[in-house]
């Protein structure tokens, strides 16, 4: 417990660092760390981050979740969109000119964990550039946090009923109620020091979602996990985990915020 308590208030308050410098080097911290995910999640499936499949997913990733006026300014003139079209029929080729070497299978994955991973990173660079970029990214990583810590104490102090035994057998719909009482309390309060919408109705909004959604962002990494029978995405934060551990509620907020255009 004491290397988790330290491991977190210094990658906290590295973060929190590295998001007030925002600019260049937010945009290329947060690259690298979707590129740490995405090698976590090849190891998860036993793919060497230097195979054939994973260049292609890490080089992938990197056209997902390059900012806007990063992908604005260089050599290629077509969309995101069109982008990753092209690599999806590329792909699907090679799997006849390579003769399933490279498997249908293999395409799936490339483009569901890149776009799992690259889009969540991408909409947290693009809202970072925001005008308002800055009291729209701590509020939501506050509501993220206090919703995880809300639902820790509240699962530990009244759980009882079992949320999802079979993704998470420690989660309980106590805690989760607690967690989302707890963003609601936190969310409310920094609303009142920093005004994130003029209108109080859709502030709540915003925070039920991120709260929900956080909490199932970080049950679909646990599935995740489940199915590739591992304890953790990785080492690199001692008592933490992986990268994906620590950002798997808001990769999964992040996209949900932009479709329901918070952000």
């Amino acid at each position: 417990m004491k290397e988790r308590i330290i491991t977190g208030v210094i990658a906290g308050i590295a973060f929190i660092l590295l998001v007030l410098i925002g600019g260049l080097p937010f945009t290329l911290v947060i690259m690298s760390l979707a590129l740490i995910a995405m090698v976590e999640l090849l190891k998860m499936k036993d793919i060497r981050p230097t195979s054939f499949v994973g260049i292609v997913s890490l080089l992938l990733l990197l056209s997902v979740t390059i900012p806007n006026t990063l992908l604005e300014n260089t050599f290629i003139h077509i969309s995101r969109g069109e982008f990753i079209l092209s690599i999806l029929l590329i792909l699907l080729a090679l799997t006849v000119v390579m003769k399933n070497t490279i498997t249908f299978d293999d395409v799936g994955f490339i483009l569901i964990s890149s776009a799992y991973v690259g889009f969540g990173f991408h909409f947290l660079i693009e809202t970072r550039l925001l005008e308002q970029g800055l009291t729209l990214v701590f509020f939501i990583l506050f509501l993220i946090w206090s919703t995880d810590s809300g639902a820790y104490f509240a699962g530990r102090s009244f759980g009882k009923r079992k949320l999802w035994p079979e993704i998470s057998p420690k989660k309980t719909i106590e805690g989760s109620l607690g967690g989302l009482f707890c963003a609601l309390v936190i969310g409310l309060i920094y609303h009142s020091f920093f005004i994130v919408f003029d209108d109080l109705l859709k502030v709540i909004l915003m925070i039920i979602v991120v709260s929900v959604i956080g909490q199932l962002g970080d049950l679909v990494e646990s599935a995740l996990k489940r199915h590739y029978s591992v304890k953790d995405s990785g080492q690199i934060l001692p008592g933490h985990g992986g990268i994906l551990d620590r950002f798997d509620s808001l990769i999964f907020v992040m996209p949900i915020l932009y479709l329901f255009q918070f952000i």
